[in-house]
């Protein structure tokens, strides 16, 4: 390995790293409540010229979350993903999530 010649004092051993561009890994969800404890709510947004319906935020671990999707959109016939602890739908489906959320156990902030 060459010497680096703009070294300056620093000490570049093993567990050194160049990559300043990395982000720092996030916890997604700090706790992990049962949906009875769940205060959600819905956004919707436009996008390209269609609605997305956002429910948030879920206190579940990944693999419950990724269970909770696929039988939603199963259930309303629509696609549908995560990012972090936010569900997102395509399409306004409001009121028929909502009920489905509900039956499953879900609550709601009025």
């Amino acid at each position: 390995m060459k010497k680096n010649l703009f070294e300056m004092g620093a000490i570049l051993d093993e567990g050194w790293q160049s990559d300043n561009k990395q982000k720092a890994s996030k916890e997604t969800a700090g706790e992990i409540k049962e949906p009875g404890k769940h205060q959600l709510h819905f956004a919707k947004e436009k996008r390209n010229g269609k609605t997305v319906t956002i429910v948030k935020p879920f206190y579940l671990e990944k693999e419950t979350l990724q269970n909770l999707l696929k039988t939603l959109k199963k259930k309303l016939g629509c696609g549908g993903t995560i990012k972090e602890n936010i569900l997102e739908f395509q399409g306004e489906i409001a009121d028929i999530l909502r009920k489905q959320l509900e039956e499953l156990g879900y609550r709601f902030k009025k």
